[in-house]
């Protein structure tokens, strides 16, 4: 089983168009691992794409994919979906198109049916961005559970009774990846999380001094919404979870790529991600 985080970048990209912190400077010097695309996931073996943040398209080249089969989203916020139009990258040629002809074979685009009920309401004047991409054969639309895929199975787990949000658990005979990209507190309580190979994970803040010194106080509201490391050393030691890697790193906290190498030295079994970091199973 082979994994690529293609964009390991929170809902702000690494470096911020107009900021001139030293974080953002030094990854326009620097390029990759210093800058960071938004989230987003590949699966290698079976052309499986999760979420098309804005800058999709720019990973997708930067980790030289050469196929895409499937895109399946978390959920329908936009750093995570507003990257769609990649499909037509992938998939539309206009002159192929003037001659009434299509792809022949689309791209299956799937998720909990109600993410994607969620998703088909993303639209402009013209109407819903997928049900465009259907009429031009780009693409077909499926409200799943699970995708299986030769020896690869993709579990869409929901987060909560709602089903907005889904966690992903990617299994190949005895190993086992959950992605848990966006959204995901409090994490859902299931024993198909026991004894994971690997968690991949969003959501966390690291440090209590963010950037601009900004301190996150106790009562900050995103003492709620996101985990700390601690808390994620806890789910990692509740699951008996081998290894976790920390995604959807936000430009806010004030870190280079360098800073996150440091404090991985204190963790344990914790690391953080980068755009292109590799997973082999």
């Amino acid at each position: 089983m082979n994994v690529i985080i293609l964009g390991s970048g929170g809902c702000v990209s690494t470096p911020r168009a107009c900021c001139t912190c030293h974080v953002c400077t030094e990854a326009r010097v620097k390029g990759y691992p210093y800058a960071r695309t938004g989230c987003s996931l590949f699966i290698e073996d079976v052309n499986i794409l999760i979420d098309t943040p804005e800058d999709i398209n720019t990973s997708l080249n930067n980790a030289y994919i050469q196929k895409v089969d499937h895109i399946l989203y978390s959920h329908c916020d936009p750093d995570h979906t507003m990257g769609i139009r990649v499909i037509e990258q992938l998939k539309l040629n206009w002159l192929d198109d003037s001659i009434g002809k299509k792809p022949r074979v689309p791209i299956e685009v799937a998720s909990l049916p109600k993410i994607l009920s969620d998703i088909k309401k993303q639209c402009t004047k013209y109407g819903s961005f997928i049900q465009y991409f259907e009429s031009k054969g780009l693409i077909y639309t499926n409200g799943i559970y699970n995708l299986q895929k030769k020896d690869i199975l993709v579990e869409l787990v929901p987060v909560d009774e709602q089903e907005h949000v889904s966690i992903f658990i990617i299994s190949s005979n005895d190993k086992k990846i959950i992605y848990a990209p966006c959204d995901c507190k409090p994490f859902p309580i299931s024993e198909k999380f026991q004894d994971a190979d690997i968690l991949i994970i969003g959501n966390t803040i690291v440090g209590e001094i963010l950037k601009d010194g900004f301190v996150l106080e106790n009562d900050n509201p995103l003492k709620k919404e996101l985990f700390t490391l601690d808390e994620i050393d806890r789910l990692r030691n509740q699951y008996k979870i081998k290894k976790v890697i920390i995604t959807h790193l936000e430009e806010d906290w004030g870190k280079s790529y360098d800073d996150y190498k440091k404090v991985e030295k204190d963790l344990t079994s914790i690391q953080f991600a980068y755009d292109g970091l590799k997973i082999h199973l």
